[in-house]
């Protein structure tokens, strides 16, 4: 099922999103505008503010809170990628230059910091403290998250555990917060509002390893980014993990050096090694397990086309190939 498919429900919800977006974005220096505009529109799923829309669904919510929720998360999504670009000094995403690529580091880092403020002047017009309590941590948690990634690159020795804890806190955690604050718009009991933010901590968990196996089995002309770029960069993803753990001593040395010189250089042997040793497929094993804990949370959601919804997204997270 492709991603318009899993949308149809919430198509007019969408197009809502996207006008208030560009409302949103308007600022008097032209600069702003044009690096904000070019990252927004650049191809992205849009996951995250679709969240805010079906779990709000699911817990019958009818106001327009949703909408500007919605376009939050995205801009809180949207710095996050212009700051990440920055720190990776990546120059291709979703097939498109980066931000920093077309306008350079400073720019972006400061429209980055443009599209935080703006999200925490929307937050604050919807006047629900338990709202900007969930997003303020949102926001800490994934900076947090950045700095643990950076700590680990060129680290061989970082485990699942540690593995894991970065994608809580950098990928996972806005993913929670979304599904979370579509349960306090629908107005869930503290038990199901639980189980709705389980629900996108795990499918964020998901997405995020499943983001990290393409990097070494994907078509760069699907995803839009040069494989073997998390590699070059010196992280430890959870295929390299498995190979240091799983693999013979000559494969871990290959994947320890790799991990900790960065580069391409050894990227042949480290791909022969991953397949080697069936890092990819329990890579997907590990998805497909926290998907399946996205799902069971949502068992005492009442059924609904939004609830159906989220039960696809989280297949829809671990088979892609993009």
């Amino acid at each position: 099922m492709s991603i318009q498919q899993l949308f149809a429900p919430i198509a007019a919800d969408m197009q809502a999103v996207d006008a208030v977006i560009r409302q949103r974005l308007h600022s008097d220096v032209v600069l702003i505008r044009q690096v904000a505009e070019y990252i927004i529109h650049s191809g992205g799923k849009r996951l995250r503010p679709a969240l805010v829309l079906y779990t709000a669904g699911a817990m019958g919510y009818r106001g327009t809170h949703h909408h500007e929720l919605a376009a939050v998360v995205e801009f809180i999504h949207t710095a996050t990628l212009l700051h990440d670009d920055v720190v990776d000094e990546s120059e291709l995403r979703r097939g498109n230059k980066t931000a920093n690529a077309m306008f350079g580091n400073a720019a972006s880092v400061l429209v980055g910091d443009f599209l935080y403020s703006r999200a925490f002047q929307m937050m604050v017009g919807v006047n629900d403290m338990r709202v900007m309590q969930v997003l303020a941590d949102a926001t800490n948690v994934i900076a947090e998250g950045e700095v643990l990634q950076l700590l680990n690159c060129h680290d061989a020795d970082v485990g699942i555990d540690g593995y894991l804890r970065v994608i809580r806190y950098k990928t996972a955690k806005l993913f929670e917060a979304a599904t979370r604050l579509g349960g306090i718009l629908g107005g869930a009991s503290p038990e199901l509002e639980e189980r709705l933010a389980a629900f996108g901590m795990h499918l964020g968990t998901a997405f995020q390893i499943i983001d990290d196996v393409l990097d070494y089995s994907s078509d760069e002309a699907a995803t839009g980014k040069h494989l073997g770029d998390d590699l070059a960069e010196g992280k430890p993803t959870l295929p390299l993990i498995h190979v240091m753990q799983q693999g013979s001593a000559e494969q871990a040395a290959v994947v320890r050096k790799a991990i900790e010189t960065g580069g391409r250089d050894d990227f042949e042997a480290v791909l022969a090694a991953i397949h080697a040793t069936g890092a990819l497929e329990e890579s997907r094993r590990h998805a497909r397990a926290e998907a399946q804990l996205a799902i069971d949370a949502l068992d005492a959601l009442p059924p609904s086309i939004f609830k159906d919804a989220l039960l696809q997204l989280s297949d829809f997270a671990v088979a892609r190939n993009h």
